[in-house]
């Protein structure tokens, strides 16, 4: 055995003992007759000590040692001296007096120093990300990745779930993000799509009778990156027959309850809080909301309608909206900083944000550019509806709806971290009632704003069967219909990261004919990509549902990272390219030449 323990093993039961370690040098510390080596794997670390009356040879081999260099110990394990112990480290009462010791590698010097690594640009740890994965924090959030991972196939598979693994290579079906094509060598001038989702062929599985399944599976998406997203991402996927959405929900919470204990241990209340997509959207902007603060919200209609101020009032008479949110103790901000808040408004795509210092909200103390359109008593009820008390910042922005909550959600969110108003653990909330359709103003036609297998609410399937007109006559006599008609969607959001989405599906052909058809999708256009699940549909599907979560985003959650990069063991940059392995490539001219492909590109 090159090593009997890890080196974050080591306990005070060990005392005595002479035990084998390997592991890579964290750190040498050279105090003239003693030397200090930090030794580090997997489990942790711990203090060895070369000394020139117990190491011998060692402690002359121990001069060379350098930062990672991969090495082999050996010695007795003694209890620290009187003050000398580290509190911070499991292993920080003990110690190892080293007798022997092999370099089994060297190391040559670093691009960026492991202790240090946070310091070190993400470009350069991704292009070394062998090294950057030597972070114990790195090496921490995987471990609870794979720990998330155990614990919720046990979960689901003493729920009844199978899990089954659906086709890496299938159809493409542009419906969303871009989709990433791979060519077929054996049938030229054809294509596979990697997968956006496994989405119709957990449907299937459902109309074949296995009634729960899950996966948890590689999705791709040819998309614009951010902190949050990357090209190849895992999906927590699963499907459930003769289900409505409340089975779904209480499946989840239970899973996510069990999750926080196991992995994290903390107590994880349920059921769930539930809002309303409108609801939602009223309160906080936003239809994922961080409810670990306040800072609702407020409308201003009413009140801006007894002013003279011309925004407020123009923006009204044309259909817009007046919302407001109180910026706690930020009266004391001066112009030039509320000018740089104006501008972050704007760079939301707001064209302006109105302010009133609260100096003292029971009268005679208001201040700001707007007042003077205001009588006191109207800004007193303002100040009263926002909870406002003297030294706070009532912020207001006027435009349509679309855009109010769009700037006061992400403003709210912003002052929220800027004021430490976030609390600390996890909130978990369910948003409901999402409109089946949206009206997608560019081309001239509605989408469906989860995916066109979602269900409508069942007293609306008869109203949406009973149509009967062409496309164009829907936009005109039954437009307000469409718009009003809710879907049985469900988001779950968690710090205000949607982590998951999900629906009870169409399981009825007509219905998702005619879904097809408010989509302006014709049939033979729904034959050509989803003719397979439509056919299946004639074979008694059964009534179904399930819900995908984003794996990497929940364990960046759990784990306080910033990025699911810190999450993912070899992530891609926001260009959708790996620093590490050069990846995209260019190819060999004959493998395009195999797959019937020619590009212009120098």
């Amino acid at each position: 055995m090159i090593r009997d323990k890890g080196c974050g093993e080591i306990r005070e039961s060990d005392i005595r003992r002479n035990i084998n370690l390997s592991g890579w040098v964290f750190r040498r510390r050279d105090h003239g007759g003693l030397i200090f080596v930090d030794l580090r794997d997997r489990s942790g670390m711990l203090q060895v000590v070369f000394s020139p009356d117990v190491s011998g040879n060692a402690h002359e081999l121990a001069h060379e040692l350098r930062s990672e260099y991969v090495v082999s110990v050996s010695g007795e394990i003694r209890e620290r001296p009187d003050g000398t112990e580290n509190p911070n480290i499991p292993t920080g009462t003990v110690e190892m007096y080293a007798d022997k010791l092999e370099v089994l590698n060297k190391a040559a010097p670093l691009p960026f120093c492991i202790e240090d690594a946070g310091d070190a640009s993400e470009a350069l740890r991704l292009k070394y990300r062998y090294l950057d994965l030597r972070r114990p924090e790195m090496q921490r959030n995987l471990i609870i990745r794979h720990k998330a991972t155990k614990v919720i196939r046990d979960y689901l598979d003493e729920k009844g779930f199978l899990e089954v693994e659906t086709p890496v290579l299938t159809k493409s079906t542009p419906e969303g993000a871009r989709d990433y094509l791979v060519p077929s060598r054996l049938n030229p001038g054809y294509f596979y799509a990697l997968p956006q989702s496994p989405q119709l062929f957990k449907q299937i599985l459902m109309v074949s009778g296995f009634e729960r399944y899950f996966q948890i599976v590689k999705c791709f998406r040819d998309e614009d990156l951010r902190a949050d997203r990357q090209p190849e991402f895992t999906q927590i996927d699963l499907e459930m027959s003769f289900v409505d959405r409340e089975d779904v929900m209480e499946v989840i919470e239970g899973m996510m309850k069990r999750l926080f204990k196991d992995v994290l241990d903390v107590e994880i209340e349920t059921p769930f809080e539930r809002l309303s997509y409108h609801e939602s959207l009223e309160r906080f902007g936003s239809c994922s909301p961080d409810l670990r603060f306040g800072l609702e919200l407020k409308d201003m209609a009413d009140l801006s309608e007894k002013g003279s101020f011309r925004v407020f009032l123009d923006t009204l008479h044309s259909g817009g909206r007046v919302k407001a949110i109180n910026g706690k103790g930020m009266a004391g901000l001066s112009r030039k900083e509320i000018d740089l808040l104006t501008e972050e408004a704007v760079s939301f795509g707001a064209k302006g944000l109105a302010w009133i210092k609260v100096k003292s909200a029971s009268g005679g103390g208001f201040e700001s550019p707007i007042a003077k359109f205001f009588p006191e008593e109207i800004m007193r009820e303002m100040a009263k509806r926002l909870d406002a008390e003297e030294g706070d910042l009532m912020l207001f922005v006027a435009d349509e709806e679309k855009v109010v909550y769009d700037v006061l959600g992400r403003l709210r969110v912003e002052l929220g971290r800027r004021l430490n108003l976030v609390g600390t653990g996890y909130k978990f909330v369910w948003i409901t009632d999402f409109p089946l359709l949206e009206w997608n103003k560019g081309e001239g036609r509605f989408e469906a704003m989860h995916h066109p297998f979602t269900s409508p609410m069942d007293e609306d399937i008869e109203k949406l069967l009973t149509l009967n007109v062409t496309y164009d006559g829907l936009l005109t006599s039954h437009f307000s219909l469409l718009t009003s008609i809710r879907a049985k969607a469900y988001d779950i959001v968690l710090n205000g990261h949607e982590i998951g989405g999900g629906s009870i599906r169409i399981h009825r052909r007509d219905l998702q004919r005619k879904m097809f058809e408010i989509l302006g999708i014709s049939e033979e256009e729904g034959r050509m990509k989803f003719g397979f699940l439509l056919e299946a549909l004639e074979y008694g599907a059964p009534p179904h549902g399930g819900i995908a979560l984003g794996l990497d985003r929940l364990v960046m959650i759990m784990v306080g990272a910033s990025s699911i990069r810190d999450v993912i063991a070899f992530p891609k940059t926001q260009k959708a390219s790996c620093l590490m392995s050069s990846t995209p490539s260019r190819v060999e001219p004959k493998q395009l030449k195999e797959l019937y492909i020619r590009t212009d590109l120098p």
